[in-house]
């Protein structure tokens, strides 16, 4: 893609570093995200770390 004057490239470069779309209608800030199924919580992530500390001591590798 090449600009045959500075105007053009202006608007090349504008549309390039532009904000994506999303962000621009949420005002600025990024759209909130849902959590995506399967995707792990923070309580999640704390339980499953407590069961593999508890079946580490019962194999003696704690």
């Amino acid at each position: 893609m090449s600009a045959d004057d500075d105007a053009e490239r202006k608007r090349i470069e504008a549309r390039l570093y532009a904000k994506p779309k999303a962000m621009r209608r949420a005002g600025g800030q990024r759209p909130q995200r849902q959590p995506q199924r399967g995707a792990l919580t923070l309580s999640g992530a704390q339980a499953l770390m407590a069961q593999m500390a508890a079946q580490d001591a019962q194999l003696g590798a704690g």
